[in-house]
């Protein structure tokens, strides 16, 4: 097939590459000059494992190209993806500004040949109906394109495999014909496909993340109640996931979730419910736990130096997970800001966020080239991310390098018994 993909940020990015690397013809666009003529010379914008590597080959198979001009690749193309972000209004609300601007690029470049319009963004209920109106008011007539919801659900730092090995594929239209054939696009990869109408296709992404961050949410509270009755959490999420029911995906207590899809993604399905008449205390909840984890990690920190001006906190990860370098709403903003304030001089890493942080945090935090240099003069050192190389740290050089053996772990990654018998100070999230 000949597809397009209108935006190559993260998700348009992956999309695009990977239906490349299916064999199919794909022409990414974006407004951007500079990352589009990056990405020309294989450039890769944001880290995500493999996503290089397959970028070079699909553009050396002459499978993948990358412009700028939108209504040039709608002409050339049967199947147009629309990939640009939605980001939160500051009322909560997903903006949908770059959406209705694709679409009316797209409404240039609809000849004579039938289009199907596909949105892979996230967007509210509703929003299939808002293009194909916009393409309706440009004159272009409604047998000549089908619009089509497929959500996506790729996770950073494992996008590829979740691509190219998914759980499910969700596809919405109230257009048969047209979902059969997006459908025909995923055939390859040999797993559950939905086909529904438009309105819950675009429910069932916002849905999908909801209850993830409601599952983290309600492990960290759990985690805050065993730390007052001295239970371990670890344990109580173990026996909670053996629960074939529950599972243990997602039950990780810690400092909360981040990122570009969860923060977001909850406020704006709040939004969604208040405009049906719906008050999701439910999930307002889910929020305010997970703003309230981070303040009670720093009120831990806090607790174990008692006055904190004047000292220096060694920090490991940056990221709001591993495997990206993306700090968008990243817990570890909030906790270093906290930290500043109260005069702390702040010595981080991270295998790859480094320079993301840098434009977040400019001089006010030195950055580190090794995990263990920064340790050196550090009163103790905080994990905020999970990253795996951290987990196989040599304590012996940890204990070496810093003024005092405390580590305080916001991601639970060690064992508490272990870190104490080899002399260490401890602390973990309820445990």
């Amino acid at each position: 097939m000949k597809i397009c993909v209108i935006g190559v940020g993260y998700v348009g990015l992956v999309t695009g590459t990977c239906f490349a690397e299916l064999g199919n013809d794909v022409i990414g666009v974006d407004i951007d000059e500079v990352k589009i003529g990056n990405l020309c010379e294989s450039k890769i914008p944001i880290y995500e494992p493999r996503l290089e590597e397959l970028v070079k080959r699909n553009i050396r198979e002459h499978r993948l190209v990358f412009q700028t001009d939108v209504v040039d690749g709608v002409k050339k193309s049967d199947i147009i993806y629309i990939a640009v972000g939605t980001p939160s209004l500051d009322n909560g609300d997903a903006d949908l500004s770059y959406l209705i601007s694709a679409a009316n690029e797209i409404s240039k470049g609809i000849n004579s040949s039938y289009k199907i319009i596909v949105n892979k963004s996230t967007v509210p209920v509703g929003t299939g109906d808002i293009v194909a109106n916009i393409l309706i008011d440009k004159g272009i007539s409604r047998d000549k394109f089908s619009v089509v919801s497929n959500p996506e659900f790729l996770r950073e730092g494992n996008a590829i495999n979740d691509f190219l090995f998914p759980d499910r594929i969700i596809i919405g239209s109230n257009d048969t014909k047209a979902a059969k054939q997006i459908a025909e696009l995923y055939k390859i990869l040999n797993c559950p496909v939905l086909i529904t109408d438009l309105e819950s296709a675009e429910m069932i992404k916002y849905a999908s993340n909801a209850f993830l961050a409601t599952k983290i949410s309600f492990i960290n509270a759990i985690a805050n109640i065993c730390e007052r009755v001295n239970a371990d959490v670890l344990l109580v999420a173990e026996g909670m996931g053996l629960d074939k029911r529950i599972g243990n995906k997602f039950l990780n207590a810690g400092i909360g979730y981040g990122g570009s899809c969860f923060p977001k993604d909850t406020i704006a399905l709040i939004k969604i419910a208040e405009k049906a008449g719906v008050d999701l205390k439910l999930l307002k909840e889910v929020i305010n736990v997970n703003e309230l984890q981070k303040e009670l990690f720093f009120k831990k920190i806090q607790k174990v130096f008692g006055n904190l001006k004047g000292k220096t906190l060694a920090i490991w990860g940056l990221a709001f997970k591993p495997n990206t370098d993306d700090m968008r709403d990243a817990p570890s903003i909030d906790i270093i800001n906290r930290l500043l304030d109260q005069k702390v001089k702040i010595k981080a890493f991270d295998p790859v966020a480094v320079e993301n942080s840098r434009a977040i945090f400019n001089d006010n935090i030195e950055f580190g080239s090794s995990m263990y240099d920064i340790l050196k003069g550090a009163d103790a050192l905080l994990i905020l991310t999970e990253w795996n190389e951290f987990k196989q740290a040599d304590f012996e050089k940890i204990k070496k390098n810093l003024n005092s053996p405390i580590i305080i772990d916001g991601r639970n990654i060690y064992d508490q018994d272990k870190l104490n018998d080899l002399g260490f100070e401890y602390y973990g999230v309820g445990i």
